[in-house]
Parts: structure tokens; C-alpha cells; sequence
């Protein structure tokens, strides 16, 4: 998700770089994140690997971190680094309320994987915006198809399987998520720039969505 709001810059900033105050709040939702999913997928992990409760969130560190990593911390990356190539200042910053809810919600059962968003400044066209807005959602959709490729040609019940389901599979639910066409997700800033494109990329990440959820069979 990006926020195109804030305090505008008189420059426009082609390199890719980053800010300390940035890295640092990177760093922050990377650990609030990853202990949330872990939270959420020791218990399904236990039963699906037959762990104890201890060992299986030990897993889950592990595979929530390869989730926040593509899921969310590349999803960000690719609003940064396509904004700034379009000549606007970008940088990610944490919601102090997105963490808390994060920590929260994950003690509930869920995941509230909002825990902040790139603000991006500058003279940027609709159709710019539109670019930049759907770079994220992409990202997903695109790691999510890949994850899910490698979780068809594993054998099942291999660990791996297991593992490349669930990140897969979470690729898409946040891309899917993003795209809603409600603002302030990336989906509205995509449907007020080109309606064919968000509904194509759209029905494309729900299909796969459906396939990794087992709801339609391959």
C-alpha cells in the first residue's frame, strides 16, 4: 500500500536510496510482522507437521520471516523503487496504530499486515500513480505464482510443500487484499487509472488465490 500524501519536496529524486530514520522503520515492521504471522501459523503448523507447540513456532519464525520478506517487505520495495524512478521522493514509514493492531489481531488469530506504507511525494501523473500503485500488488501476484508453481512439482507431503503453499498462497491474499478498490489501498489509485488492467490482473489473482486456498483443483 502507498499514502500520496504529505509534505511535497520542490526536487524530484531519481536514485534508488534510502533514509536511516526509513531503514530503522523498516526494520521495525519486519520483527512486528514476523512475530505476528508466527503467532498465527504455530497452530496449523503443529498439526500439519505433527510438532509440538514449542518446535512448531520455532518453524514458523522461520517461515513467517520468508513471508514478511516477499510479502510484505518487497511489496513495499517495489512502490519505493518504482515511484522513484518516476521522479518522486519515497520512503516507508511504520504506523505506531498498524503495529499495535498487527500484535494484537495476531493473539485473535489473524494477521493485520498493514503496519505501514511507502509515502511517495512529487509531480506525478495519474497514469504514474496508477504504474507505481499496481508495482506492489504485482510483486505479489507474480511471487505468489512462482511459490505455488515450485508447491505443484514437490511432493506434498514434503515440509517444502508445506512451506511453499503457505507463502504463495499469502502473496496472493495480500495482493488480492491491496487490490480492493477502496481507498486508501492500491486497488482504487489502479481503477481510476485503467479500469482493464486492474480488472485483469485482478481476476488473474483471485483464480491463483482460489487454486492455492485448494478451493479449485488443479
Amino acid at each position: 500500500m502507498i499514502e500520496d500524501y504529505a509534505v511535497y519536496l520542490p526536487r524530484a529524486y531519481r536514485r534508488i536510496k534510502f533514509g536511516r530514520l526509513e531503514m530503522l522503520h523498516i526494520l521495525l515492521a519486519v520483527v512486528v510482522l514476523t512475530f505476528a504471522f508466527a503467532v498465527v501459523l504455530t497452530s496449523s503448523t503443529a498439526a500439519q507437521l505433527s510438532l509440538s507447540y514449542l518446535d512448531a513456532f520455532g518453524y514458523s519464525i522461520g517461515i513467517s520471516f520468508l513471508i514478511v520478506l516477499t510479502g510484505f517487505l518487497l511489496h513495499e520495495l517495489a512502490h519505493k523503487f518504482v515511484a522513484q524512478r518516476n521522479g518522486a521522493w519515497a520512503e516507508f514509514r511504520v504506523y505506531p496504530f498498524g503495529l499495535i493492531l498487527a500484535l494484537a489481531f495476531a493473539f485473535l488469530g489473524f494477521v493485520f499486515a498493514a503496519p505501514g506504507a511507502v509515502y511517495i511525494q512529487g509531480n506525478i501523473t495519474r497514469r504514474q500513480n496508477g504504474i507505481i500503485s499496481i508495482s506492489g500488488p504485482l510483486m505479489n501476484l507474480a511471487l505468489g505464482a512462482i511459490f505455488l508453481a515450485f508447491w505443484f512439482i514437490m511432493p506434498q507431503s514434503s515440509i517444502f510443500a508445506f512451506i511453499l503453499r503457505w507463502i504463495g498462497t499469502i502473496n496472493l491474499l495480500l495482493a488480492a487484499f491491496n487490490l480492493i478498490p477502496v481507498p486508501p489501498l492500491d486497488g482504487s489509485k489502479v481503477i481510476r487509472w485503467n479500469v482493464p488492467i486492474f480488472v485483469v490482473v485482478f481476476a488473474i489473482t483471485i483464480a491463483l488465490l482460489l487454486i492455492g486456498l485448494e478451493i479449485i483443483a488443479v
